[in-house]
């Protein structure tokens, strides 16, 4: 049963869906529209204690080092923000990175990766690879170096670990996959079955968002879909998801692809829950509880 705070939330997601549904839930008409809901997609995070924010860039990616107190230097998390490859943004993640941040013991890096329309597929791959290689140019090692993403985000980290295993490039300890989207195509059976109690994530919006970060790309062109990849190699991956969302069977579906190609995957189902709902660090109980199972996860791979 979810948390009264969670509660609490659900119910006003609820009727505020309610009456988005009841006026039609109208495709957005541009990215600009979109883009619109940037200032809302933080204001259920906490302000996490004893973190710092500095702008930065690696690997000629912009972004934003998050750094909690008392960080370990030597490691570092890669963290790849959701909003359908057309908005978000290192200032949308910076609280939940935060608290994610700070439950590993790490800093992090937020890379403000190129979006769609304007940029389509594949320069947010190409962004994310570079921001990687970035690290390792500054010293950083692989085996001290987790790779995260919610959403698109959480795509768009699958896409760059196969992009660097297939350049046979070195892989990091780790990788953290929030609600990640991970067919384009549109095939999971989640998407009508959680219709009803998906709160956030709509299939009009997120067709929308697909179209135009695909360009002239197809659905299932393996990075921009990575449920259709070939996933032998991948590092050991930790997937999240709530149990409410249209986008589940984009979790369930890749977390038993990799399993079978024998990766080292474990997936977590939350009840109750909707997308991304880590966004309610430091306020929800479930996204605390979720935050810490994250750090313990980069904790152990990252052998500290």
């Amino acid at each position: 049963m979810a948390s009264p705070q969670a509660e609490e939330y659900l119910a006003k997601a609820r009727k505020y869906r309610e009456k988005m549904r009841a006026a039609g839930d109208p495709v957005p008409a541009s990215a600009a529209d979109l883009r619109k809901a940037d200032q809302f997609m933080d204001l259920l995070t906490g302000e996490p204690d004893g973190v710092t924010y500095e702008a930065g860039t690696v690997g000629e990616v912009p972004g934003l080092w998050v750094s909690p107190a008392g960080a370990d230097g030597t490691s570092a998390l890669l963290y790849l923000h959701g909003g359908g490859y057309v908005m978000g943004s290192s200032a949308t993640h910076r609280k939940m990175v935060g608290h994610l941040a700070k439950a590993i013991g790490i800093r992090a890096f937020v890379a403000d990766y190129r979006l769609a329309p304007e940029h389509p597929y594949p320069a947010a791959i190409k962004d994310a690879v570079a921001a990687f290689r970035g690290l390792l140019a500054e010293g950083i090692r692989p085996n001290r170096i987790v790779v995260g993403g919610d959403s698109a985000g959480g795509g768009l980290a699958v896409a760059t670990l196969l992009s660097l295993r297939d350049d046979g490039r070195p892989l990091p300890a780790a990788a953290m996959l929030l609600s990640p989207w991970t067919d384009l195509a549109f095939t999971g059976e989640s998407l009508t079955s959680r219709e009803g109690t998906d709160l956030t994530v709509t299939q009009t919006g997120a067709r929308k968002m697909a179209e135009y970060y695909l360009g002239s790309a197809k659905a299932r062109a393996p990075l921009a879909s990575p449920l259709f990849a070939d996933l032998r190699g991948m590092p050991p991956t930790r997937i999240q998801a709530g149990a409410d969302e249209i986008l589940l069977d984009d979790s369930v579906r890749i977390a038993e692809k990799m399993k079978n190609s024998r990766v080292d995957v474990t997936i977590e189902v939350f009840p109750e829950m909707q997308h991304v709902f880590q966004f309610g660090a430091g306020t929800l109980p479930e996204s605390d509880d979720a935050i810490a199972r994250l750090g313990e996860f980069a904790r152990k791979h990252l052998g500290s």
